[in-house]
């Protein structure tokens, strides 16, 4: 046989070429995503096949738990190397001996024992694991190519599996042995707003007090088909009486919580910032997206979309700080915490440089507390360690961020809606800062939003953050 190609050519081997006892090799180990993209190319959704755990457990199901996978393989050695490309599948058998496993390194090997008549040939397919033990044994026939191809080696996509909501439902499974909160929910009079909060309800996530005009509520509950039961309904006039009415129980804290329903964020706002009647602290109020993205492998919360239009550095420190107390409250032991802006370098033409830096600062002096702050970073360089490796940073939070704080508001609710609208991210948040979190809602958030909402004040409700508003 010739030598092998380079890696980024690929090269059949004619009948003419083949001799027995030609052969080729390659070696793979088992990953989940594997198996989950051969269950989403193949409908197969078999327990044997898709639980890794009970695939693990009961492994005399079928002998071998993720079989097709090793047979797979074994088509890709003769589809890309031994014959290769031209080569035309007339019949394969193969006998499973031993369970594959996940995490199992398999090499499979495929071996010419016989060259026939009108370019056939026989091959014998083994699969070996990383304990030498032949999990896959059979005979493939096959009519081998006749002329020459040499072809550029396709690269092939990078594959992102995503299970919608993933992240949430991991949020709501934290909040299981958390005490329900009691919420406050401010004019909830559609069936979106009424269905979320029935469903936090019913898993224990909040205790609702419905807080709007009687009619309206009871009456979008009995178009969508909904029953609110005994919940507590307080009778208001309209939406700015029950704005009133909802912040005057977090004063008085008859509620943990406030939600919004179908009023609008800047009527409800204005009940909750009022100097006198308010919910203010000395902690400025700031909102926080917490984003379920498809292509990022944990939440990512990104700050400040709804609140602050064009905060200062000292907004900038309550809003960075708001955000770790909400991280740290999800679980996340250090959140590292990225300070966008356009580029990575301080530039004094550029202010979110210069806050970026003083940021940094800050933290190093204690005034910025639980997690890692870096910047100025770019979006880029906040979220792919491609791009971080590419620029060559050296950073404990570039590529990997938790957190992203945006310059200001503009920037950050353009960067979520992105994320939402092209990226197909679900979306989650709240306003942290005030005496009660507050659960802000939009129009267009799923039920699972909206639940995932819930959970997240539940969970920072039941956490001590290391500082308080």
């Amino acid at each position: 046989m010739s030598s092998p190609e380079p890696t980024q050519y690929i090269t059949n081997n004619t009948y003419e070429e083949i001799a027995v006892g030609d052969h080729a090799e390659i070696t793979r180990t088992l990953k989940l995503q594997d198996i989950e993209l051969f269950a989403v190319m193949s409908g197969d959704v078999n327990p044997a096949h898709v639980d890794t755990e009970y695939a693990n457990t009961n492994m005399f199901h079928g002998v071998i738990a993720h079989g097709m996978w090793g047979g797979a393989l074994i088509s890709a050695v003769l589809g890309t190397e031994m014959p290769g490309p031209g080569t035309i599948f007339l019949d394969q058998s193969l006998k499973f001996k031993a369970p594959v496993c996940l995490g199992d390194t398999i090499t499979v090997r495929v071996e010419v024992t016989k060259k026939l008549q009108n370019s056939r040939l026989l091959l014998a397919c083994t699969c070996i694991n990383q304990d030498g033990i032949l999990v896959i044994k059979g005979i493939a026939r096959v009519i081998a190519p006749n002329e020459k191809v040499r072809r550029i080696r396709v690269i092939l996509p990078e594959v992102h599996l995503h299970v919608e909501g993933a992240q949430y439902a991991r949020l709501i499974a934290a909040t299981e042995h958390l005490e329900p909160v009691r919420t406050a929910v401010v004019h909830p009079c559609d069936a979106l707003s009424l269905s979320g909060v029935l469903e936090a309800a019913q898993q224990g996530i909040i205790v609702p007090i419905l807080v709007g005009p009687k009619i309206k509520i009871e009456t979008a509950a009995r178009d969508a088909g909904l029953n609110l039961g005994a919940l507590e309904l307080i009778d208001t006039p309209h939406s700015h009486a029950a704005a009133l009415t909802a912040v005057a129980l977090a004063r008085a804290g008859k509620v943990d919580t406030l939600m919004k329903g179908t009023i609008h964020t800047d009527e409800l706002m204005e009940a909750i910032i009022d100097k006198t009647s308010g919910l203010r602290t000395e902690r400025r109020m700031s909102h926080v997206y917490v984003l379920d993205v498809p292509t990022y492998t944990k939440p990512l919360l990104i700050t400040d979309g709804a609140i602050n239009i064009y905060p200062d550095l000292a907004m900038k420190r309550d809003i960075v700080q708001n955000a770790i107390d909400l991280a740290l409250a999800l679980g996340t032991a250090q959140p590292k915490v990225a300070i966008l802006s356009a580029v990575e370098t301080v530039n004094p033409k550029i202010t979110a440089t210069l806050d970026a830096a003083a940021l940094c600062k800050m933290a190093d002096r204690g005034q910025i507390n639980g997690g890692l702050i870096d910047g100025p970073l770019a979006f880029d360089n906040a979220v792919s360690p491609v791009a971080v490796t590419a620029k060559g940073i050296v950073s404990n939070v570039a590529g990997i961020a938790d957190i992203l704080v945006a310059p200001d508001l503009e920037a950050a609710n353009m960067i979520a809606k992105q994320l939402i609208y092209l990226a197909g991210a679900d979306a989650a948040g709240m306003v942290l800062g005030a005496q009660v979190p507050i659960i802000l809602t939009s129009r267009s958030d799923s039920k699972v939003s909206r639940l995932a909402s819930c959970a997240l004040s539940q969970l920072f409700i039941n956490h001590q953050p290391l500082t308080k508003p």
